[in-house]
């Protein structure tokens, strides 16, 4: 729910600020993204040579508690001392560092996943390093989630954006988001995999879920998400109280469907 838009897809790994900034509230962070379908961790598990998984840009731990409970080894790398204390508090393994420079020291893996990690990583150069640290076999996965609010929930969003702050880095509109808009960043994914070299053709994986959200729900997620991650409390109440507003009028809730996408890719022998 955090990635960037089409125009910054390009040099997303280069936007160190945004990305950086998901750690001011890391326990809300932690509390209000939702995990990722069980089905999409079995697959990974299913079709990888074992069970040591990293999990890069780990964050506040989200995909390494999925992963632990499916019976895997689990060892994050997180670059925001933030999040990385934050999974720590939780009995997560957590190293600091990002994950082009961090020093495996000698440790070689099954799996190396990253949760809506991946597009702050250098495409080539995070490729490299997870062949050298994949075991023959092993799987590169990487994983977004795609949600496409409600034709409905949209524009009653962005007419509350647009009341709340109609001069903003949100240019009035409503976060959204859809699998057109995403795809630009799974080519460069998949691209930089080919590029980098060392793995087979690199696929992609669809799992499709739906979440029902309270108006409370949505709110606290709500300034987790992209540019907002970023606005003094002046300007973010304003947009909290108009969307409150247009949720109640559309009954409290709505069901929001989400796509999680994956590009992934196994290294050859």
């Amino acid at each position: 729910m955090s990635t960037p838009g089409n125009a910054h897809v390009a040099n997303s790994h280069r936007q160190r600020e945004m990305a950086e900034s998901f750690g001011v509230d890391a326990e809300r962070y932690d509390r209000t993204r939702p995990a990722y379908p069980d089905a999409l961790i079995d697959q990974i598990i299913a079709t990888s040579p074992g069970r040591d998984v990293l999990d890069v840009g780990c964050g506040t731990g989200t995909a390494m508690r999925q992963f632990l409970s499916a019976g895997c080894t689990v060892l994050g790398v997180e670059p925001d001392p933030r999040m990385a204390a934050f999974a720590r508090r939780g009995g997560l393994d957590v190293e600091e560092g990002t994950f082009e420079t961090w020093d495996p020291a000698g440790r070689t893996f099954d799996v190396v996943a990253a949760g809506t990690a991946w597009h702050w990583i250098d495409p080539i150069a995070g490729v490299t390093q997870a062949a050298r640290i994949l075991r023959p076999g092993g799987r590169l996965a990487a994983f977004w989630h795609v949600y496409q609010l409600p034709a409905e929930v949209f524009e009653s969003f962005t007419a509350a954006f647009r009341q709340a702050l109609p001069v903003s880095p949100v240019n009035g509109q409503a976060p959204g988001q859809s699998l057109d808009a995403y795809q630009p960043l799974l080519t460069k994914a998949a691209n930089g995999i080919r590029e980098a070299g060392g793995f087979a053709e690199p696929e992609q994986w669809r799992h499709d879920w739906e979440r029902t959200y309270t108006r409370d729900e949505w709110l606290d997620q709500l300034p987790t998400s992209g540019t907002l991650t970023r606005l003094p409390r002046e300007e973010l109440e304003p947009i909290l109280d108009a969307v409150g507003a247009a949720i109640d009028a559309l009954g409290g809730r709505f069901t929001l469907p989400y796509a999680t996408m994956t590009v992934t890719a196994t290294r050859l022998s």
